[in-house]
């Protein structure tokens, strides 16, 4: 028995590689095909089976060309209706990889069609379950994203039962392997770890402590904030199919020219530069939005760019197709290339460029109460409410498009989020807008706090 969890950092996602005797099974695998194939071939391996624990709204997943591919059978759970060739699975069905079986939970709650997958070793030991956006270290799976086809009670009162009768009877050393990790955007507050096990989180998980159903949909809807826009299009996407992840790699990693970039931007193309911050505000192309590589990039990139927007992008030489196949996984596919020669080009052909001024958390506590400057916390609530500085105004920058009319683009804005990455990205998200007096704050919050910046602090009762 092999079992090893691929992990995809930006997009706080976990897939799943288990294989038996030479059989393997995927689970949830993002749009690139390729690591999977290599691991296939190098572990001389057949793909059976594509598991997929439900429609993912965060990102485009890899199950059609991978089973195109491979031949593999795709295989959702109960109520899961596609537009493409599938398996659609019973509640306790077991498949048969090699000497392993996995058993098919169907634990509606996140979405009607969410399954995990309970795996039995060779001895037919409970060793594991797979479970999706059901369970996460921590936290449950939110059960907002229908739509307004189901509400959130409704779901929730799904994943009351899907807990109690499919989940919590597990035995406690059953290992409980997620979909996500922290950072996802699926779950109110998933803890650090990416796996766990049934005892732990029967402890220490909120949602899974004994309540009332009433008291359980009350837990795990209160403080949801809205989902971003691209989930619902994801889902769409992961539904009703997607073009080849080949063709469309080989259709958008195309090198342009200053004048072909600049033409581009004319035509109402976004530049998305995905250097780091520190780079991006010594200078870049006028207009630029600045979503780091080294970041949550394809997360925070899909929620502040409506992923159907056209995009050129500015990129470090040699990061030009990670920074196009990183956007392809959460559904960018309108991409028209990346600018030849870097911001380095288009600097050295004179033409229009723009910077963003940075202060230290030191001079930063100095300039806080200047009554003439308003300070943006660009954090998201939740972690606004645990502390913040006196007179911040809370500006959520997974909203921020939303809200930036209402401010003043002749103020003097200094802006902070937690660490320094989405501070940058807000900063830069204003300065396209017109906002000239933009200050981006080094460190954000977790800096601050050791000055002597004015600071309100909630007590814990």
């Amino acid at each position: 028995m092999y079992i090893e969890q691929l992990y995809t950092n930006c997009l706080a996602e976990a897939a799943y590689y288990i294989e038996s005797e030479g059989e393997a099974v995927i689970i949830d695998p993002i749009r690139e095909t390729a690591p999977y194939l290599k691991k296939l071939d190098a572990r001389k391996a057949k793909l059976k089976f594509v598991l997929e624990t439900h429609f993912h709204a965060d990102f485009v997943s890899g199950h059609i060309d991978l089973a195109s591919k491979t031949g593999a059978t795709i295989v959702f759970g109960p109520q899961a209706e596609t537009n493409y060739k599938t398996y659609t699975a019973k509640d306790n069905e077991v498949f048969t990889v090699g000497k392993l079986k996995l058993k098919v939970l169907h634990t509606p709650g996140h979405t009607p069609e969410s399954t995990c997958y309970l795996l039995l070793d060779e001895n037919g030991k409970e060793h594991c379950i797979f479970t999706g956006d059901t369970l996460f270290v921590g936290d449950v799976g939110r059960p907002d994203l229908l739509d307004g086809k189901m509400t959130k009670e409704e779901l929730a009162s799904m994943m009351y039962d899907s807990l109690n009768t499919k989940i919590k009877p597990l035995a406690d050393d059953v290992i409980v392997y997620p979909a996500h990790g922290p950072g996802s955007a699926c779950g109110k507050n998933i803890g650090k770890e990416t796996f766990s096990t049934i005892g732990h989180q029967k402890t220490n998980n909120y949602a899974l402590q004994n309540m009332t159903r009433e008291a359980f949909i009350k837990a795990i809807t209160t403080g949801l904030t809205a989902p971003p826009a691209y989930f619902f299009k994801d889902a769409f996407i992961n539904k009703n199919g997607y073009a080849n992840i080949d063709t469309l790699l080989q259709e958008t990693i195309k090198p342009l020219s200053v004048a072909d970039f600049k033409a581009a931007m004319q035509h109402g193309a976004t530049v998305l530069d995905t250097r780091t911050a520190d780079d991006f505000e010594k200078g870049f192309v006028k207009g630029a939005i600045n979503v780091g590589l080294n970041g949550s990039y394809a997360i925070w990139a899909a929620t502040v760019i409506d992923i159907q927007t056209p995009l050129v992008l500015v990129a470090d030489e040699g990061k030009e197709e990670e920074s196009i196949s990183r956007l392809t996984r959460v559904g960018f596919e309108n991409i028209k290339g990346y600018l030849q020669g870097g911001f380095t080009a288009w600097k050295n052909a004179n033409e229009a460029t723009d910077t963003i001024k940075s202060i230290t958390p030191e001079e930063f506590a100095v300039q806080a109460t200047d009554a003439t400057a308003t300070i943006l916390d660009v954090r998201k609530p939740s972690e606004f409410e645990q502390g913040f500085v006196t007179n911040a105004h809370n500006a959520e920058l997974a909203t921020l498009n939303s809200t930036m009319d209402t401010l003043n683009k002749t103020g003097n804005y200094l802006i902070h989020c937690a660490g320094g990455y989405r501070s940058m990205v807000a900063a830069s998200m204003l300065k396209a807008k017109g906002f000239e007096h933009v200050t981006n704050v080094y460190g954000g919050f977790g800096k601050i706090k050791a000055t002597n910046a004015p600071l309100s602090i909630p007590s814990v009762v």
